[in-house]
């Protein structure tokens, strides 16, 4: 219904637009940024295709490419009594019959929280109307918009006048690229990731995908506005060379009249920039839907771990004083959690639920509780209703399905329930985010990565920003005193910060007993979880990222390094010029730092026209926060003179 209301709306404003004859569409960013063509192509006397091309400042970034949808609608034509040719392709006879141009739209909005407190939405937009001259009364538009931050172009079916269902058997988008691109894929949201060749791509990966095209360009395919479709995925075409498919998860019945997902093709100079450009995402999704969203509230949390009151009581004392809001009961809180025959409703006998929370609430913290899909299919009507009067505040839904079209659907209807139940929602395993936050914000976020809980190592680390957090939020769950970690404390600091997310979760593993002072747990005190900006300083994928994001007068910096370690420059440039901050250092200090974490805390005063130097340690980081100094820090702090920490 989201979608019909939102096109109907845009169709009443015909006076706005005006008509092109021409047969081509093309589309220039707003500062002539992108550039976008679609086309028809006559193949034979009987089959047409629809082509695109996608430029990045004149330079190639897609090459010629088909576009379009596989449709198998005979059973439903002949149960509606009507007779009409079957082509070898859907997409073979439809036709061009106009191409309109839209009003540019330049715009700003304020998300209810986000990596930028302002998103700005500038785009060129048109559409292309086709359909079908065999009696049929098949239409297809395909709508396209170009940004300054990529490309986006979906299919949308006008009303068919014969109420025939439409049933989409496969996407014929392809993505052709210039030789020697070379792709960072990995075949499921929680994967390793592989480096490859666009030909060498023979198995279904995972958007966003990011591609390093010969031409030194950056590129990521990933998609917006999911929450009616089934997961689609790429893999290099059979038949033609440096070329990736689509591949859809399962069929999609559809109801018209209906738009599909946007395709997002974003390009830039610099890998960093794609994350920087990804408020495209949310642009493509409609605005929020939650008229009171007071009840939406950001910030960090802490699992217990032993499911027991007295636990719980330490771990909420923990996290009251360490500044975190939330606390999580994760699975085994109701038994069995993982069968059919688990019951929600009832809680272990060894957890006193309510007492937990009536101390939670005391302490000003909130507690979550894990779901697993078992009993959420089985009870979520009676359930949420339910949580929501214990005074639970958050659900985490774990091992849900969201990959065919009836899943995606039920999925995205679940966070809707919550909402109306003023529960706030963290998906966890393989599902990954296209925006659907922006409409229903208490998704506050998902897992979708190969994160902390299974210990990945630092390079692993230094692909995540530039592929998967693309996407959205990722909840990677950073763990810090486990000994099972293959990277140093410090790189968790910074990973805290690097991996966005509105619902961070710290001490994964963890116990309040863990605890044992370390001076440098005051970084997991002041960081904030949502920003009024954020910038990528450097980095590549697989070698190092550094990023710095701003609350307020506040900066938190935060750089990681691959397994082999490297020198790490920090630009200042981005503080207000003529201000000094005191500048919180959390670095790797080795053996001269007599803490289990060896974590070093240096305070150093600096300003805009500094560069920091940093050595960092295989599989190490660095940590900072920045602060605007009082008079007293001014003589309290050495500046810094531009020495290697």
């Amino acid at each position: 219904m989201k979608k019909i209301i939102l096109i109907a709306c845009a169709l009443t404003c015909t006076a706005s637009l005006y008509a092109g004859h021409s047969k081509e569409l093309k589309l220039t960013s707003p500062e002539g940024v992108h550039e976008v063509m679609f086309r028809q192509e006559k193949i034979s006397s009987s089959v047409n295709e629809i082509i695109y091309q996608v430029k990045y400042r004149g330079r190639e970034v897609i090459g010629n490419s088909r576009a379009g949808l596989q449709l198998d609608n005979r059973t439903w034509e002949l149960a509606l009594a009507r007779k009409i040719n079957q082509v070898k392709c859907w997409m073979d006879n439809l036709e061009v019959d106009s191409v309109i141009y839209q009003p540019a739209v330049n715009k700003s909005w304020h998300p209810l929280y986000g990596e930028r407190s302002t998103v700005r939405e500038a785009y060129n937009e048109a559409t292309m109307y086709l359909s079908k001259k065999d009696g049929s009364n098949y239409r297809l538009n395909i709508e396209v918009r170009a940004y300054d931050e990529g490309i986006a172009f979906r299919y949308f079916f006008p009303e068919h006048p014969q109420a025939i269902f439409h049933k989409v058997v496969g996407d014929l988008t392809e993505y052709t690229f210039s030789p020697g691109a070379m792709a960072w894929a990995e075949q499921w949201a929680q994967a390793p990731f592989e480096h490859l060749a666009i030909n060498d791509i023979k198995q279904p990966v995972e958007r966003a995908l990011t591609v390093e095209l010969s031409n030194g360009l950056w590129v990521a395919l990933t998609d917006a506005d999911v929450d009616d479709w089934c997961l689609t995925k790429f893999v290099a075409s059979p038949t033609k060379q440096n070329t990736l498919t689509s591949v859809m998860y399962s069929p999609v019945d559809i109801v018209t009249y209906y738009a599909t997902p946007w395709k997002v093709i974003m390009a830039a100079d610099k890998p960093g920039e794609l994350l920087e450009h990804n408020d495209i995402i949310q642009n493509l999704n409609p605005p929020c839907e939650i008229t009171d969203t007071d009840w939406i509230r950001p910030g960090k949390i802490m699992r217990e771990t032993t499911i027991t009151t007295e636990g719980a009581i330490a771990t909420i004392d923990f996290c009251a004083a360490h500044h975190i809001p939330y606390m999580l009961f994760d699975w085994q809180w109701y038994m069995p959690c993982t069968s059919h025959d688990g019951d929600a409703t009832k809680v272990v006998s060894k957890l006193d639920m309510p007492r937990v929370i009536a101390y939670g609430k005391e302490k000003g913290v909130g507690v979550w509780v894990y779901v697993n899909q078992h009993a959420l299919m089985k009870q979520m009507r009676e359930l949420f209703p339910l949580l929501h009067k214990w005074g639970v505040v958050g659900v985490k839904s774990g091992f849900v399905q969201y990959a065919s079209h009836r899943w995606a659907t039920w999925l995205h209807d679940m966070v809707r329930l919550a909402a109306e139940n003023k529960l706030l929602i963290n998906i966890h395993d393989e599902f990954r985010p296209s925006g659907f936050s922006r409409t229903y914000p208490n998704l506050l976020t998902q897992e979708g990565i190969r994160g902390n809980e299974e210990f990945p190592d630092a390079t692993h680390n230094t692909i995540l920003p530039f592929t998967r957090m693309i996407n959205g939020a990722a909840d990677y769950t950073i763990c810090y005193f486990d000994k099972r970690l293959k990277n140093t404390h410090a790189h968790q600091l910074a990973a805290s910060l690097i991996f966005y997310s509105p619902l961070q979760t710290i001490f994964w593993y963890d116990r309040p007993a863990f605890y044992q002072g370390e001076p440098e747990i005051e970084w997991f005190e002041n960081l904030q979880t949502v920003f009024d900006d954020t910038k990528v300083l450097e980095g590549a994928p697989g070698k190092h990222i550094t990023m710095a994001r701003r609350k307020g007068n506040e900066w938190f910096v935060g750089a990681l390094t691959n397994n082999e370690g490297s020198a790490q420059s920090v630009n200042l440039s981005f503080l207000d010029k003529g201000k000094t901050y005191l500048a919180r250092i959390y670095t790797d200090g080795g053996d001269k730092i007599k803490t289990r974490t060896q974590v070093k805390c240096t305070r150093l005063l600096v300003d805009s026209s500094q560069i920091m130097q940093f050595a960092l340690k295989p599989g190490g980081g660095v940590a900072m926060q920045l602060v605007p100094v009082t008079d007293q820090e001014i003589k309290e702090y050495k500046k810094y003179k531009g020495q290697v920490l």
